[in-house]
């Protein structure tokens, strides 16, 4: 299911109306109307849930790779095909929702994103430490190419046992297990892909491999050089 998640942003919530049951709005608003211009996405993207309550649950325990916000919560909407529903204290209740009054967060960076057995997708990911980690599933390895970009993965993927993902033809084709993404350089400091890497990247990891374990088990110790 394809899913979007609001959340308040605190720096806006003047009448501290995060975490509000949707009943108790009124006290707060004069309209009880749901005030898009307070929230900001923190997910957009696929999820393998079919229901609301299965949302919920996801995002309170599994959580999501880009997912840059809070657990779902009381107060937070989520957006899908059939519209958009505010989470109550109990259960989802079905509201007008105008997504074009709502912000994102300003320290997102655009990626091509590649989760093993998955064909890649564009994605926005939080460009802070604890973003790219969280993007990753643990602590950050970085891959250089030559035209300015890099590959971020999980550096202890293959120890850790994750699936493999994808082989690398400039190092001879060696693995990377894990969920990686890619990422442009300027500077030391990482960057938004322009819409020719994103098209360059989505094209190289359009179609997923099949990589049985043994062969990531053997690539253990293979020491990646930039190019």
């Amino acid at each position: 299911m394809n899913i979007k998640i609001y959340q308040i942003d605190t720096g806006k919530d003047k009448n501290n109306v995060k975490f509000t049951g949707y009943n108790e709005l009124p006290k707060y608003q004069d309209t009880g109307e749901i005030d898009a211009s307070l929230y900001m996405e923190v997910f957009s993207g696929d999820v393998d849930r079919e229901t609301l309550e299965g949302v919920y649950e996801k995002f309170n325990t599994e959580l999501h790779p880009l997912h840059h916000g809070h657990s779902l919560s009381v107060s937070d909407i989520v957006k899908t095909d059939n519209g958009a529903f505010y989470c109550d204290r109990v259960g989802f209740v079905k509201v007008d929702f105008d997504e074009t009054k709502t912000h994102k967060p300003d320290n997102l960076i655009k990626v091509v994103f590649v989760e093993p057995n998955k064909p890649a997708v564009v994605a926005e990911i939080e460009n802070k430490l604890r973003g790219l980690q969280r993007a990753v599933g643990g602590n950050i390895e970085a891959i250089y190419f030559k035209d300015g970009t890099c590959l971020i993965c999980n550096e202890e993927g293959k120890l850790k046992g994750l699936k493999g993902n994808r082989r690398l033809t400039e190092f001879g084709d060696e693995v990377i297990a894990g969920v990686f993404f890619i990422t442009g350089i300027h500077e030391d400091e990482f960057r938004s892909l322009t819409e020719e890497e994103i098209e360059k990247y989505m094209s190289r990891f359009k179609e997923p491999e099949e990589i049985p374990d043994e062969e990531v088990r053997e690539d253990i110790g293979i020491k990646f050089k930039p190019l």
